[in-house]
C-alpha cells in the first residue's frame, strides 16, 4: 500500500475500529480515576488497599487478554474470508478458557486474600480493607471474563458500536453507585471500600447481561452462536488457537505478575508510595487510550490482510501505524507531563506525597515513547501475524531479568525515592523496543495462519 497516506478507505477503517475503543477506554479509565478520587477521600490506607487488591484483578484480566488476543488473531483472519463457522468455534474456546481462569481467580480471592495482600503491604489496616474489597468484587470475575470474550471478538470483526455503548453504560452505573455506596447517599448505608466493590460487581453483572442480550437479538450476528456451534470441539482448531494463544497467555501472565511484584517493591516505601503509584498509573492509562485504539486497529486490519494473503499490504499498513504512533506519542507525552499539577489538585495528599506524585508522573511521561511503541508492535503488529513466541520471550526477559531485579535493587540497595525506582524499572521498555523493532524489520512475523 504505497499510497496508504492518501487512502481514505484505510483511514476510515482505522477510525471505525479505533475510535470506539479509544472512547471506551477513555470512559473506563476516566471513571476509574474518579473512583480513585472518591476512595482517596476516605484516606491513603483505603486507596492503597483498593489499589493493592486490584493487582489480583490486573493479573486475571491480563491472562484473559492473553487468551482472547491470541484467539483474536484467528478471528481476524477468519473474518477476512467471512468464515463464520470457525469464528463461532473460536469464541467457544475463548469462553471455556476464560471461564476456567475466572473461577480460579475467584477462589484465590475468596480463600487467600489476606495472604495475597500481605505480599504488597505489611500494614494490617491496608490488608483488612483490601480483603473486604476482594471478597465482594471477586464474584464479578466470571461475568467480566464472558463480557471480555464478546468484546474482543467484536473488535476482530469490526462490530464495536454496541459493546462500546454497553461498556459506557456499565461504567456510569459503576460511578453512580460508587458515589452512593461509598459515602452513603440517598438513604443508603456508608460502606466505604465495600461500597466501591459492590458498585463494581453490579456494574459488571449489568454489562454481562446486556452484552449477551444485544448479540442474540440478531440471529445473523456472527457471534450469535448456538451452544452446539460454540462447543463443537474441533481438535485441530483448538490446537492451533492454543498454540498461538499460549505464548500470549504466558507473556501477559508473566508481565502482569512482574508488575504485581513491582508493587511489592513499591510497598516497601510505605502506603503513600502505593497510593501514588495507583494514581500515577491511572492518569498514565488515561493518556495512553489513543494507543489502545491504534494497537487494536493495527491488529485487526493487518490480520485481515494476512488472512487474505496480502503480506506486502499488511507490512505497509504496519509502517503507517508506527508513524501514527510516533506523532501521537509526542503529543500525549507532553500532555501527561503538563497535567501533573492538575492531577495533584484532585487529591487531598500532604506536601511530601504531592511531590512524590509529581515526580512519578514526570517519569511516566518520559517513558511513554518506548512503552507505547512497544505496545503497538507487540499487541498490534507482531501478534497479528501470530508471532507470539517472540513477544513472550521479550516480555518475560524485560520484566523478570531487567525490571524486577532493578526494582528491588533500587529500593533495598540504593534506597532511592519512588520516582527513581520507577525510572529504573522502565528501562526494560527501551530494551524491548530495540529487539521488537529488529523483529519487525525482518518481516519474519507476517504469517498467514488459516
Amino acid at each position: 500500500m504505497k499510497k496508504s497516506h492518501w487512502d481514505k478507505a484505510f483511514y476510515k477503517t482505522v477510525l471505525t475500529i479505533a475510535v470506539p475503543i479509544v472512547i471506551q477506554n477513555l470512559i473506563s479509565i476516566g471513571l476509574n480515576m474518579a473512583d480513585t478520587i472518591m476512595i482517596g477521600k476516605l484516606g491513603v490506607d483505603e486507596l492503597a488497599a483498593v489499589g493493592t487488591a486490584n493487582r489480583l484483578y490486573f493479573v486475571f484480566s491480563s491472562l484473559c487478554f492473553g487468551i482472547y488476543s491470541g484467539a483474536a488473531v484467528y478471528v481476524s483472519q477468519y473474518w477476512g474470508v467471512r468464515d463464520i463457522k470457525n469464528i463461532r468455534r473460536t469464541l467457544g474456546i475463548d469462553m471455556i478458557l476464560g471461564g476456567g481462569m475466572s473461577l480460579l481467580f475467584t477462589a484465590i480471592a475468596m480463600f487467600l486474600a489476606p495472604q495475597v495482600l500481605g505480599l504488597f503491604s505489611s500494614d494490617p489496616n491496608v490488608i483488612e480493607l483490601g480483603t473486604q474489597y476482594l471478597h465482594i468484587v471477586a464474584i464479578s470475575y466470571f461475568f467480566t471474563a464472558m463480557s471480555f470474550a464478546i468484546n474482543f471478538n467484536c473488535r476482530a470483526i469490526h462490530m464495536l458500536k454496541v459493546p462500546t455503548v454497553i461498556n459506557t453504560l456499565a461504567l456510569f452505573i459503576n460511578l453512580g453507585l460508587n458515589y452512593l455506596l461509598i459515602f452513603g447517599k440517598m438513604g443508603l448505608p456508608k460502606m466505604g471500600v465495600k461500597g466501591a466493590a459492590l458498585a463494581t460487581l453490579i456494574a459488571r453483572l449489568v454489562e454481562f447481561v446486556l452484552m449477551y442480550v444485544c448479540v442474540y437479538l440478531h440471529s445473523e450476528h456472527p457471534l450469535a452462536a448456538k451452544p452446539k456451534e460454540l462447543f463443537s470441539f474441533d481438535r485441530q482448531l483448538f490446537t492451533k488457537v492454543l498454540k498461538t494463544s499460549l505464548p500470549v497467555i504466558v507473556s501477559e501472565g508473566g508481565w502482569s505478575l512482574g508488575n504485581a511484584v513491582y508493587y511489592i517493591a513499591y510497598g516497601m516505601l510505605g502506603a503513600s508510595a502505593l497510593a501514588v503509584v495507583q494514581v500515577a498509573s491511572t492518569i498514565n492509562d488515561l493518556f495512553q487510550c489513543l494507543f489502545f485504539g491504534i494497537g487494536n486497529a493495527s491488529a485487526v486490519m493487518i490480520g485481515n490482510e494476512l488472512g487474505r494473503r496480502n503480506e506486502d499490504k499488511a507490512y505497509d499498513y504496519a509502517v503507517v501505524f508506527l508513524k501514527m504512533t510516533f506523532v501521537v506519542n509526542v503529543i500525549v507525552s507532553l500532555g501527561l507531563f503538563f497535567s501533573r499539577n492538575g492531577v495533584i489538585a484532585l487529591y487531598d495528599f500532604d506536601m511530601e506525597t504531592n511531590v512524590m506524585l509529581a515526580n512519578t508522573i514526570i517519569v511516566y511521561a518520559i517513558y511513554m515513547l518506548p512503552k507505547m511503541f512497544t505496545y503497538v508492535l507487540f499487541c498490534g503488529i507482531l501478534r497479528s501475524g501470530g508471532d507470539t513466541k517472540i513477544c513472550m520471550i521479550l516480555d518475560l526477559l524485560g520484566v523478570w531479568v531487567i525490571g524486577v531485579p532493578l526494582a528491588f535493587f533500587g529500593v533495598l540497595v540504593l534506597e532511592l525515592s519512588l520516582h527513581l525506582v520507577v525510572a529504573m524499572v522502565f528501562f526494560e521498555e527501551w530494551v524491548k523496543l530495540i529487539f521488537s523493532w529488529m523483529r519487525f524489520r525482518s518481516k519474519k512475523w507476517a504469517h498467514t495462519l488459516i
